[in-house]
């Protein structure tokens, strides 16, 4: 028996400002039904964005659990770094600026849902 991951589903109010940020981070394609938008990626299973009007963001770290959470290992820390913040993420840690001489690590992010993420260096 063998088990494959293939897809991972985040609920959010707004699915179209949630599925549009995950595309601009991730790349790939996106395809739309009403309730659920697909983001595929080259190499990851597919991130759904299902609708849930009732949904509340995280208020990890400084509140409740965070639930879950992705972490996506990046080749340029800095680069990865720019596309998060460009592409609507919040950076929640740390918070100083990335540059070349902090590309090793990690860092957490929030999606405009809330849902953390990290940018690992490889």
């Amino acid at each position: 028996m063998s088990i494959t991951l293939s897809s991972v589903v985040v609920d959010a109010a707004e699915i179209e400002t949630e599925s549009a940020f995950w595309h601009r981070l991730l790349g790939g394609s996106i395809h739309r039904t009403p309730a659920h938008h697909f983001v595929q990626a080259p190499g990851l299973p597919v991130l759904v964005v299902q609708s849930a009007p009732g949904h509340t963001a995280p208020t990890w770290p400084d509140g409740a659990s965070q639930q879950m959470h992705l972490d996506f290992r990046v080749t340029d820390l800095a680069a990865a770094d720019r596309r998060a913040a460009d592409a609507g993420a919040t950076r929640l840690r740390p918070t100083e600026e990335v540059t070349a001489e902090t590309r090793t690590g990690g860092r957490v992010y929030a999606s405009p849902a809330g849902h953390p993420f990290c940018l690992r260096a490889a």
